[in-house]
């Protein structure tokens, strides 16, 4: 005898089942091709660039704002682009330490229900806007030669593991990954050190991929001596 239950579990089921439309799935791969070709075209003439990572949700007056404007206008001065995720926080702060130092200041930003639209510091003639996150986020690696991450929530620790896939799994080059923030990261890095590490779950060598530092002048001397001693580094 069917319980009310599972009549309705069954009613749930079947509902999903026949909701399910191949032909919008095959329409969605040409507006995933679309996004694909803008962001090749537009991103493949801007010039070497370094990812920047970080939450949305911080303040203007959270320390780490005025860290990442520091960064990022550091990081044009030395000759490379910013690219950030478009978005308030660290993402804006950012773009406008980009600007300040005259260098390409990029926004790949991503329709989200209750956020924002583009920061007003990326260069509208560098601003990307997506639908996909596995679009966006290969922009975020495809043309950068180095990312540097601050605090954040699931989006950045998404970006930055997926950084450290690539790299372990030698999909892309080991790029310079920096994590700004040691009281932030640390606990992290230990848990990957006593309990990832030493559950054989990655390498040692795993282990060593990014540089933990709350200084602008550390992480620029990380950045700058990977291609101060390698001849030719080329990304995906």
């Amino acid at each position: 005898m069917t319980t009310p239950s599972s009549a309705q579990d069954h009613k749930h089921h079947e509902r999903f089942r026949f909701d399910d439309n191949p032909t919008d799935d095959l329409w969605s791969v040409f507006k995933i091709m679309g996004e694909l070709v803008e962001g090749y075209n537009k991103m493949s003439k801007i010039g070497p660039c370094v990812s920047l990572f970080g939450s949305s949700r911080l303040t203007k007056d959270h320390p780490n704002i005025d860290l990442a404007r520091e960064m990022a206008q550091r990081i044009a001065e030395s000759g490379f682009g910013v690219i950030t995720g478009g978005g308030p926080g660290v993402m804006e702060a950012g773009n406008m330490g980009a600007v300040a130092g005259g260098g390409a200041s990029v926004g790949l930003s991503i329709e989200l229900p209750h956020e924002q639209g583009t920061n007003p510091y990326v260069q509208k003639e560098h601003e990307i806007v997506f639908d996909y996150f596995f679009v966006r986020k290969l922009m975020f690696i495809k043309y950068a030669k180095a990312f540097v991450v601050f605090p954040g929530g699931f989006g950045t620790l998404d970006e930055l593991f997926e950084c450290l896939t690539l790299i372990s799994t030698k999909k892309i080059p080991h790029l310079p990954i920096v994590l700004m923030g040691t009281e932030y990261w640390q606990g992290l890095v230990t848990w990957l050190e006593e309990r990832v590490l030493s559950l054989g779950m990655i390498t040692e060598q795993d282990a060593s991929l990014f540089f933990l530092t709350d200084s602008v002048d550390d992480a620029m001397n990380h950045i700058l001596s990977y291609y101060t001693h390698e001849s030719v580094h080329t990304n995906l």
